[in-house]
């Protein structure tokens, strides 16, 4: 079948471009099981789209074929905005809304959008791409690997619940989140920044954030709560958004701090909530020190552990130059790449925290598929674990020198769905 393959154009109001466009956000919401979209989610979701400047591809049946109309079969979007790679924020093509009707799988329609998608970032000279997955068998083929992971804990805070006596909660303050939400973004801001790992948000964040929306539901989002933590210097240096569940229980949608102080301060406000014996919150940072600040350390139960953020690096040079590297040294490095983007022998020259790499004539010392470079990308995942794994080939010594200037101490961490 010839599929009708477009990218829609967000400033065209005619009548049939505009159907076109609500068919497609229709399909988007069909693809993740969500109910039929009602006129404001639209208008939000395209205000949203025009606002980032996304592009908007899909496949439609051709005219007069059953099923044909402003619908599309598949979906696929992609917007550019920046990945703090440790050294730099770097710019980062960001995938989203891709789905296929179940009728028109293993067609060929992801992989068209996808690679087309992709030879545009090249051209427009974005090193990294990068998605969220819903499914860990999608991606790989395509050079994408698993960067950062979820990490979803629930913390018991029923009687008997204590911090050491060197936590000092400081203070914390209740907010409207309308309110609160100038302060949530600087707040993110700043903590983008400094944070490997980190996306920057999506225009659709404060809707989001602000309970302007609820894409969960229609209207105004009612039940969250906004918790700011507000530093000596009298500066808000933290937030927590949450709502109360069903049994005494509080779930975090989102929180981030700028210091030690402001993260244990919000974990003291949100265990000491009334009638709240469970916090649960399903991005716990690597390093946050809430279990070892508690008397009880057992308090804290991981309940959910999965890759989160997939990345793809497309520029090698200019990507590996961002992040920060952990021993001097040097080491050729041989990417496989099917679509040839990553493809390529590169010496990797590290000094001082900062790397060259240059294109090489050598044989590489070390070899990687695209796949496994963009999980080691961040320092998700040390190189022996995944030579022992079988995806990083080379001798014992080049592998434990790459290792060496590649591995590095804290692990990257991402709060940005998209």
């Amino acid at each position: 079948m010839d599929y009708d393959f477009a990218i829609l154009d967000l400033s065209d109001d005619a009548e049939p471009a505009v159907a076109r466009l609500r068919g497609w956000v229709g399909a988007v919401l069909r693809g993740f099981r969500d109910p039929r979209p009602d006129d404001e989610l639209v208008e939000r979701g395209i205000g949203h789209y025009r606002t980032d400047r996304v592009t908007v591809r899909g496949a439609w049946l051709p005219d007069a074929e059953l099923g044909s109309g402003p619908m599309p079969v598949a979906t696929y979007a992609s917007l550019d905005k920046t990945l703090n790679a440790g050294r730099e924020l770097l710019p980062l093509r960001m995938v989203t809304d891709v789905t296929t009707s179940p009728a028109h799988r293993r067609r060929g329609l992801l992989r068209r959008m996808i690679e087309a998608d992709l030879a545009d970032a090249v051209e427009q000279r974005i090193p990294v791409a990068a998605l969220t997955a819903s499914e860990a068998t999608i991606y790989g083929r395509w050079g994408f690997g698993p960067a950062t992971f979820q990490h979803g804990v629930e913390v018991d805070t029923s009687p008997g619940f204590a911090f050491r006596s060197f936590v000092d909660p400081g203070r914390v303050e209740l907010l409207e989140p309308a309110d609160a939400w100038p302060h949530v973004e600087a707040v993110f801001t700043a903590f983008h920044a400094r944070q490997r790992g980190s996306v920057e948000w999506p225009t659709q964040y404060e809707d989001m954030h602000s309970g302007a929306y609820d894409f969960n539901g229609s209207g105004s989002n009612r039940r969250i709560r906004t918790a700011v933590h507000v530093g000596d210097d009298g500066r808000v240096d933290g937030f927590a958004i949450y709502k109360h569940g069903e049994k005494d229980s509080v779930n975090v949608e989102e929180m981030a701090a700028l210091t030690t102080e402001a993260q244990l301060g919000l974990w003291s406000f949100l265990a000491g909530l009334d009638r709240v014996r469970t916090v649960s919150f399903g991005m716990f940072h690597p390093q946050d020190p809430l279990m070892w600040a508690l008397s009880d350390l057992n308090r804290v139960r991981t309940t959910a552990l999965r890759e989160f953020l997939w990345l793809r690096v497309l520029d090698v040079p200019r990507a590996l130059a961002a992040r920060p590297w952990a021993a001097d040294g040097t080491v050729v490095l041989e990417v496989d790449d099917p679509q040839g983007h990553a493809a390529g022998t590169f010496e990797v020259t590290s000094a001082a925290g900062v790397a060259t790499v240059v294109p090489s004539e050598g044989a590489g010392e070390v070899r990687v598929t695209a796949e496994t470079l963009g999980s080691l990308f961040l320092g998700t995942v040390p190189v022996p674990q995944l030579r022992r794994a079988g995806r990083v080939e080379g001798t014992d010594e080049a592998v434990r020198r790459f290792a060496a200037m590649t591995d590095l101490d804290e692990q990257p961490y991402n709060l940005t769905g998209f």
